[in-house]
């Protein structure tokens, strides 16, 4: 066993219906095997446990490790692609790069970076939007194997309107995804998702292929877009008989407690009542949507309807890996809504990023630093005199702190991130 001393933030109990930042300074947090098994002050862990190893953390806070609930691992050498909308930038940046995964090496190089580049942000579980091709998605998930990241990833499915060489059939799509899931499902940290790309480039028979695939591999997730930009949602209506966009999933029994659909922008009413009653979540991926020139999310109207929603990064068309650049990002556009908006403080955003993606995502055992759950962590310890460090050091309180981490922190703040217990090297 080992004592972790520090001070711990997080936040177990959804703000939006009256949680709030939990802080514990100068405490100690007893692991074993990868799990919390106490927590308190340090003395009285150090008293109980005398003879345990102590790993000094105090000087900087130490929060739940983030989790991801929407990143594309092809896309992160075709960040910063501006100047254009969805369905172009697409076109132009995401597609090409999407391409190149069909060269094993490429893709192996692709992965390496992507895992290291979640890690080094702080994030420790993700819900990744795959490549469409099965040895890229091998290299990923073997990647992610080699860090520990705990990965939920799967084949991306299209059949129609993209480039020739990223289409596939119903028939091929099932048994491909059949065996990927086969070999990695439920393998160490692995998890798979059945992934169609999104309604657009899917006709009816491949998304009751993605059906058949849900029943065909227990604890699976689905996931794709929806609502994202007016263009895509007017092509999606005529595609589908002039069915809104989250029906072209429904009808296919695609629409349920596993489901995570990204983005959400302009979805109708009838739309958001079913995917809160569905239990579906939403991934918010605010500085795509801005990049894009997508819009402005509607959280208020979510909330309103019970829709789950956790931050998402959507590298390539976001920018980077950071969700505290998201979560600063989200409460932008929740300011810029006005009256129309849900005004976000720093205990929301750090939820958004870590228990309501882990909620997203159905892994309990993270999202928190709870007795019983995974030591998932990340220490934020800024450089001495940089401007986290000043800001921090001059906050009036713990809310306020945090509130300048997500303001101020960079990937470089992150000076430290365990999953499961283990300390992750660079």
């Amino acid at each position: 066993m080992t004592i972790f001393r520090g001070t711990f933030i997080d936040i177990p109990e959804n703000p939006f219906s009256g949680g709030a930042l939990r802080v514990d300074t100068d405490a100690g947090l007893l692991v074993s095997d990868g799990v919390i098994v106490a927590r308190g002050p340090f003395l009285e862990i150090r008293r109980a446990h005398p003879a345990e190893p102590v790993v000094d953390l105090t000087g900087g806070i130490v929060l739940p490790g983030f989790v991801d609930s929407h990143v594309h691992f092809p896309q992160i050498r075709s960040v910063g692609g501006l100047g254009l909308p969805l369905l172009e930038w697409l076109d132009k940046y995401a597609l090409p790069e999407e391409a190149r995964m069909a060269d094993a090496s490429y893709a192996t190089g692709v992965a390496s970076e992507f895992v290291r580049g979640l890690a080094a942000a702080g994030t420790t579980s993700a819900l990744v939007f795959g490549a469409h091709y099965s040895d890229a998605m091998d290299a990923l998930f073997g990647a992610a194997s080699e860090v520990g990241l705990r990965i939920t990833s799967g084949l991306v499915l299209s059949d129609r309107l993209l480039r020739p060489d990223l289409l596939t059939t119903p028939v091929r799509a099932y048994a491909e995804s059949l065996a990927l899931a086969n070999r990695w499902h439920g393998v160490g940290r692995n998890r798979y998702a059945v992934t169609p790309r999104f309604s657009l480039s899917c006709t009816d028979e491949l998304l009751a292929t993605c059906h058949e695939l849900m029943e065909a591999v227990p604890g699976a997730l689905f996931t794709s877009h929806v609502n994202e930009n007016e263009a895509e949602i007017a092509t999606v209506a005529d595609l589908f008989g002039g069915a809104d966009y989250v029906t072209t999933y429904d009808r296919h029994n695609l629409v349920d407690r596993r489901t995570v659909l990204a983005h959400n922008v302009h979805p109708t009413d009838v739309e958001l009542k079913l995917l809160g009653v569905s239990g579906a979540s939403v991934a918010h991926c605010p500085t795509s949507n801005a990049a894009l020139g997508s819009g402005l999310f509607p959280l208020h109207r979510h909330l309103q309807h019970g829709v789950r929603v956790a931050l998402g990064s959507d590298v390539g068309a976001g920018a980077g890996f950071s969700l505290l650049k998201e979560g600063l990002q989200a409460y932008f556009c929740q300011q810029l809504l006005a009256d129309q908006g849900r005004p976000l403080t720093a205990a929301h955003l750090l939820y958004l990023a870590t228990t309501a993606g882990a909620e997203a995502l159905n892994l309990p055992e993270v999202g928190h630093l709870s007795p019983g759950q995974a030591f998932d962590a990340q220490l934020i310890r800024p450089a001495e005199g940089s401007p986290l460090a000043v800001g921090i050091s001059h906050a009036e309180d713990h809310d306020e702190a945090v509130a300048r981490i997500f303001t101020l922190g960079t990937t470089t703040d992150v000076q430290a991130v365990w999953i499961n217990g283990t300390l992750l090297t660079p």
